[in-house]
C-alpha cells in the first residue's frame, strides 16, 4: 500500500468523504475537512503511519499528494 493510499484510508476512516472527490490533488478545505478532524488525522498518521506530523501543517490547501509527499520525506529523514 502506497503512503497515498494510507492518507486515504485515514481520511475516510474520520471523514465522510464522496468516493469521486478523493484524488491527489483535493485539498482537505475541499474535502471539507474541519479543525477537530484534521487533529484526529495528524494523530492518526503519528500514529498509523509512524510519522508525526503536526495538525498546524495540515492547512485546508494541502493536497493529498502533498501530504503522501511530506510524510514520504518525514519516513526518509527519520532512515
Amino acid at each position: 500500500m502506497t503512503t497515498y493510499e494510507q492518507i486515504v484510508d485515514v481520511i475516510v476512516s474520520l471523514h465522510d468523504v464522496p468516493a469521486d472527490l478523493i484524488r491527489p490533488e483535493a485539498t482537505l478545505g475541499a474535502l471539507d475537512v474541519d479543525s477537530l478532524t484534521t487533529v484526529e488525522i495528524s494523530i492518526r498518521i503519528e500514529r498509523d503511519l509512524g510519522v508525526t506530523v503536526g495538525d498546524d501543517e495540515l492547512e485546508p490547501g494541502l493536497t493529498l499528494g502533498q501530504i503522501a509527499g511530506l510524510v514520504d520525506s518525514r519516513r526518509t529523514a527519520a532512515v
